[in-house]
């Protein structure tokens, strides 16, 4: 009788053995499956969520002219900034403006990049090529070009230059284009009204909310690299 109870006993500790060691497996399995999701994961294409945009795009009062949080509901979700898979050979930094699809790209490298939407002035479709950064300015003076003072006469008021605010037409950020040292007339710069993302508008180059151009403008030195394509 005794030998039995050992012998069932024993049978009971080989199965107990076995499904330890399967539960451990599944365990480091799990694990390991985990990490690799994970790691997938952080690779993969990502957009923002309402709660990562609100704090994104949010106030920042500690700029020389405060700046309001964006009007989240005056843009289409699909302009906010994400990363984004971009096949590129360029290098890491350089931007590449895609006025059609009124996007622009910074290279991040590995094959991603940096998506913003933008809105597209007249100027923006009008010009093409490659550019690079010549001059970057903070809460810029805003002149009027002559072309648009004829067509808007009002402008005319701001000749001799629209003093920096919230109020100016190129906001906290400008990044200007320029070739074999020559000025474009091409900028990158911040708008304060959201409704325009992803459209076009009457004047102006290419126009990123705020947030957006503050984000860009910080990682975009001066030389930098600029790849207009045609509208």
């Amino acid at each position: 009788m005794t030998s039995v109870n050992d012998s069932s006993a024993s049978g009971e500790r080989r199965a107990l053995g076995r499904d330890e060691r399967l539960t451990r497996r599944a365990v480091l399995f799990g694990s390991v499956a985990g990490v690799g999701a994970l790691a997938l994961s952080a690779c993969a294409p990502a957009g923002m969520s309402r709660a990562q945009a609100e704090v994104a795009y949010g106030p920042v009062p500690s700029e020389r002219f405060p700046i309001p949080a964006v009007n989240l509901n005056k843009v289409d979700e699909k302009y906010l900034r994400r990363t984004v898979s971009y096949a590129s050979k360029e290098a890491v930094g350089t931007i590449i403006v895609d006025p059609r699809a009124h996007y622009v790209y910074r290279i991040e490298g590995d094959g991603m990049a940096t998506r913003y939407g933008v809105s597209v002035g007249r100027q923006g479709f009008l010009w093409s090529g490659d550019a690079y950064i010549g001059r970057k300015a903070e809460w810029p003076v805003w002149t009027p070009p002559e072309e648009m003072i004829k067509r808007q006469p009002e402008a005319a008021k701001y000749a001799g230059g629209m003093a920096p605010g919230l109020d100016n037409p190129l906001g906290a950020r400008v990044l200007y284009l320029y070739q074999d040292g020559r000025y474009t007339l091409y900028t990158l710069y911040s708008t304060s009204h959201p409704e325009t993302i992803g459209k076009g508008i009457s004047s102006g180059c290419i126009g990123f909310l705020t947030q957006d151009m503050l984000d860009l403008y910080e990682r975009t030195p001066v030389n930098t690299k600029v790849i207009v394509l045609k509208a």
